[in-house]
């Protein structure tokens, strides 16, 4: 005899080593399908799903204009004195020499004597050997003024430590000017700076007389090597 319409029909279920339990919650019996819902004591087991595509971000959306420009804070409180720099020392040399007479050449190689100090601080200019001694290491300007004698040639060189730098020349003529030479020039210290005759086959000499100066040589510090 078949149950009737919505009557269940108990089982038992034999577990492996375990005594006989009721029917487990699905079971096929003769062609029927019994079913019943799990109890309290029989947890639920559910599964994770995959998981889902990720929304979009608040901050692909478009910004909005920025604000207007706040008020301006109080001013700050002053800030400590620093500490005190260093001292800037400038260093100066200069000197102008001059020659109140004239000089004829009577050597080779003659240095020019210069008898007259016009400006020589820290008498860096030794008048006894007519040479400019550097002390101080650096660019300096040097300049030579001369005058001619007619019908005389006039060879002058600057020289440093025995080598010609710059000349001053002039050929014989019959009418007597001045020459200048001037040019900037690196020294070291030790470096000696004076000017000499040149002597060739003719007569070489340079012009002046007591009263007016025309024979003058000058030079001063442009700048030190400890600024460059």
């Amino acid at each position: 005899m078949r149950p009737g319409p919505g009557v269940g029909v108990a089982h038992a279920c034999h577990c492996p080593g375990g005594p006989v339990q009721p029917s487990c919650p699905s079971q096929r019996q003769e062609g029927i399908i019994v079913t019943r819902r799990p109890t309290l004591a029989e947890p639920l087991i559910r599964e994770n799903g995959e998981v889902g595509v990720r929304g979009c971000s608040s901050r692909s959306r478009k910004e909005g204009p920025p604000g207007s420009r706040g008020l301006r804070g109080h001013k700050g409180q002053k800030g400590q004195v620093g500490p005190p720099g260093t001292l800037c020392q400038h260093v100066y040399v200069a000197f102008s020499v001059g020659r109140p007479e004239g000089l004829h050449s009577t050597d080779a190689l003659q240095a020019v004597p210069f008898d007259t100090e016009l400006v020589n601080l820290d008498g860096a200019f030794d008048l006894a050997s007519g040479r400019f001694l550097c002390a101080v290491p650096g660019v300096y300007f040097l300049s030579l003024d001369v005058h001619t004698w007619n019908y005389k040639e006039m060879y002058l060189h600057i020289t440093c430590n025995r080598r010609a730098i710059a000349v001053l020349y002039a050929q014989p003529s019959e009418r007597s000017m001045m020459q200048t030479q001037s040019l900037l020039l690196a020294l070291a210290a030790g470096d000696a700076v004076w000017v000499r005759m040149f002597q060739r086959d003719g007569d070489n000499a340079i012009y002046s007389e007591r009263g007016d100066l025309y024979i003058t040589f000058s030079g001063h510090l442009v700048k030190p090597d400890a600024e460059l």
